[in-house]
């Protein structure tokens, strides 16, 4: 008799793992032909258009070795729905390739059951995929329909817009700190805060609020100043933020001045979505947040650009603009090609 943990073959493990769990969620009227052909079919609805996101996670580079697997299935499909969420995308499907060091079964077992479980709660089948040995790899291409034009850019900023961010920020930078024994929290507050990292919420919901609301947005991974230059470059805009208004956590909060800021920041990981809207529709957005009981906080505008280069200016609590080697400290984020 096969022991739990012994290694399967590829066709025994699409069809006990991944196959049965796509089937049940095929009925989707987007969905034309889903997993088991050579490709897979998908039909928008008349007047829509397909939204679609590539996210790779690589162990040892986006996780630590030895992640839970039913955390890594929930996240791997989470932080691209967070993609489909900052353009306002309703998800529709995706499909996963799965590269693995062996085919063991208690692994594939609690990872697709994270998997599926995001995957229905936001009603997003798997519809294809492939899967081969070599080092743990995670890609996920997640498909998103959104009404014809109704697509929120990058590049939509206008000087004078407020910027916005919802939940809070840095928990997932704080969580990682810990483990890696740079900070040392009470077990009690890492508890509250370490599902930030292993298991983010897909503002999906936002997103889809958001279409005739903001003119542009992003979802923050790889920390938020950093990742507010990309807008603030397609759009053509500079910008002023205030750090004392970066959302953060009560946890968060017990921590220096310096690291809290740091932290919400540049910390990455946090999978909120930060986007721009015209002042006037700040009474609509305080609307939405009660709507969707999710904080969203203004934490600064958009400015005319000054140069050819695009320029964020951070304000102290006291009101004061950092020099420029304060702001580059806060400038930093993640690179996935640094040692």
């Amino acid at each position: 008799m096969q022991s739990p943990s012994a290694p399967i073959g590829e066709f025994d493990l699409i069809q006990r793992f991944f196959k049965t769990g796509a089937e049940a969620m095929s009925s989707h009227s987007s969905i034309a032909l889903g997993i088991g052909d050579d490709c897979a079919v998908l039909r928008p609805a008349a007047g829509e258009e397909l939204a679609i996101t590539t996210d790779m996670l690589v162990e040892g580079r986006h996780f630590l070795a030895g992640a839970n697997p039913e955390q890594l299935g929930r996240k791997a499909l989470a932080v691209n729905l967070s993609d489909l969420a900052a353009m306002g995308a309703k998800p529709l499907g995706f499909t996963l390739a799965l590269a693995l060091p062996k085919a063991d079964p208690v692994w594939l077992e609690s990872f697709s059951k994270g998997l599926f479980s995001i995957a229905n709660e936001y009603s997003c089948a798997l519809i294809g995929g492939d899967t081969t040995a070599g080092p743990l790899n995670i890609c996920i291409t997640a498909f998103g329909s959104i009404p014809t034009d109704k697509a929120i850019r990058r590049s939509g900023a206008k000087a004078g817009d407020d910027i916005w961010i919802s939940g809070e920020l840095g928990d997932a930078r704080l969580t990682l700190a810990a483990l890696h024994h740079e900070i040392a929290p009470p077990e009690s507050d890492l508890q509250a805060i370490e599902h930030r990292m292993h298991q983010p919420t897909p503002r999906v919901q936002l997103g889809i609020a958001l279409r005739d609301i903001a003119t542009a947005a992003l979802d923050i991974s790889d920390g938020l100043l950093g990742d507010l230059k990309h807008l603030l470059k397609q759009s053509q805009v500079d910008a002023e933020i205030f750090l004392e208004q970066l959302p953060k956590s009560a946890v968060l909060l017990k921590q220096s001045e310096a690291i809290q800021n740091q932290f919400a920041a540049c910390g990455g990981d946090d999978y909120e979505i930060c986007f721009t809207a015209p002042i006037l529709e700040r009474n609509n957005i305080e609307q939405l947040s009660k709507s969707l009981d999710l904080q969203l906080t203004r934490i600064g505008q958009t400015v005319a650009m000054k140069t050819t280069e695009v320029k964020v200016v951070l304000f102290s609590a006291d009101g004061n603009p950092l020099s420029d080697a304060e702001t580059k400290v806060f400038m930093k984020s993640f690179d996935h090609f640094a040692s």
